[in-house]
């Protein structure tokens, strides 16, 4: 078996399926499933975890994610505390490249869109200039069926085609296919722990208990499946929250973002900032500012 492969429910007159999802907080297992997914992220934050990287998500953003591409995204522990008003809401589409729709991509007509699908197995996320354009024809999928609704989806798949610029892939590679389902439902734990406890002084000793394993035994079972160490993975974890912080304008400095994240020393943090974001704090939170054009 696969790590937690999904069955996407499709009638048996759709090719392409919409979905959308108004919930407490976004399903918590890393999971696959033959289908490729466009989802655009209409209330809720977060951090995806696509294969063995880490990315912060927050509303207003569209990810594609590639066919069999092993990801979560994951709310913040202030989803679960009793009585939150938070909730997710997102709007995605399904397709099986591979499936009904095979046929049709291999038309001479559709080498374009057939390159485009293999070239972007390991998924990207939308520059914001195209969220506007791409979340109309979401919609338009959603309320409509049969040939207008297969009209709509080729023209979401032009619009991203067309993208003039290469995104960055959300993951430089997939974790291994071979893993069992009680092994993708163990990793899935870890990073539910290790995402809970971000902001503590958690520990190898902490984490390894968790998974019911020796700390030597964990480092190993760890670095096979997802390509980080223990260390590399909470630090990831950590700057990608301080990032969430410092540009939610929800603190007063960085040093409060720091020790708020799980930092004990602000030399530590800076240095770790910068060998993650390829920026100090500062650099990056200015760059940001000037970006959505408040500073």
């Amino acid at each position: 078996m696969k790590v937690l492969q999904f069955t996407i429910p499709i009638a048996h007159d759709k090719s392409v399926i919409s979905q959308q999802d108004d919930l407490p907080y976004f399903y918590p297992h890393l999971h696959r499933h033959k289908e490729a997914q466009v989802t655009w992220i209409l209330a809720g934050e977060g951090t995806l975890i696509a294969g063995n990287n880490m990315h912060a998500f927050g509303p207003g953003e569209i990810y594609l994610l590639g066919a069999d591409q092993p990801h979560l995204f994951k709310s913040g522990p202030e989803y679960f505390q009793p009585g939150n008003k938070k909730g997710i809401k997102t709007l995605t589409i399904f397709f099986d490249p591979n499936g009904s729709l095979a046929s049709l991509f291999d038309l001479p007509e559709m080498k374009t869109f057939k390159d485009f699908i293999q070239q972007n197995t390991q998924g990207f996320k939308l520059p914001a200039e195209y969220v506007d354009k791409v979340s109309r024809s979401m919609l338009d999928i959603q309320k409509t069926s049969g040939p207008d609704q297969m009209i709509h989806f080729l023209q979401m798949l032009r619009t991203l085609q067309g993208i003039p610029t290469k995104s960055e892939p959300l993951s430089a590679s997939g974790i291994s296919h071979g893993i069992t389902e009680s092994e993708g439902i163990r990793i899935s734990n870890i990073y539910n722990y290790i995402l809970q406890h971000y902001s503590e002084a958690i520990t190898l000793d902490d984490v390894s208990r968790e998974a019911c394993m020796t700390p030597q035994a964990f480092c190993r079972y760890f670095k096979k499946h997802t390509g980080h160490t223990f260390v590399s993975f909470l630090n990831g974890m950590r700057i990608n929250e301080a990032c969430k912080k410092l540009t939610g304008n929800k603190y007063e400095s960085i040093s409060v973002v720091a020790y708020k994240c799980g930092f004990t020393s602000i030399t530590n943090f800076n240095r770790v900032f910068k060998s993650v974001m390829g920026n100090s704090p500062r650099g990056y939170l200015d760059s940001y500012l000037n970006k959505v054009g408040i500073a």
